[in-house]
């Protein structure tokens, strides 16, 4: 079993950046698909972005292609979530997953694992 905790959020003007990530303990994320979601009060969790640690391949939805970009580091067991020209509609709680059977799934039940989350803030 996974332990993971998310950190970086926080209050950022429209067009900055702002940096996520998720630290494991327990067990190497390597054993899983790791990805962040997002949810904003009332709303299902939505996928943002995926990434397999064994080969490096990540996979980003739509809508924050060219803007986002998820990344893991192996010898700290960590993934983050680099957020660059964030808007308004980017403000919700960010929140790591982790999938044990290792799917390549958008779908937030297919995960087992989940952080607090992280609140993040874009004011315009």
């Amino acid at each position: 079993q996974v332990q993971l905790v998310e950190s970086g959020g926080g209050w950022v003007q429209a067009g900055g950046s702002l940096r996520l990530s998720c630290a494991a303990s327990g067990r190497t994320l390597r054993s899983y698909t790791m990805a962040w979601f997002r949810q904003a009060p009332g709303k299902e969790r939505e996928f943002v972005a995926f990434i397999n640690l064994n080969g490096g391949s990540t996979s980003e939805v739509d809508d924050v292609k060219g803007r986002v970009t998820i990344s893991g580091d192996n010898d700290k067991d960590t993934v983050s979530l680099q957020m660059n020209s964030v808007k308004p509609e980017d403000t919700d709680v960010y929140y790591c997953a982790a999938d044990a059977n290792r799917r390549w799934s958008s779908e937030f039940s297919e995960y087992d694992y989940w952080g607090q989350g992280t609140q993040v803030t874009v004011s315009s």
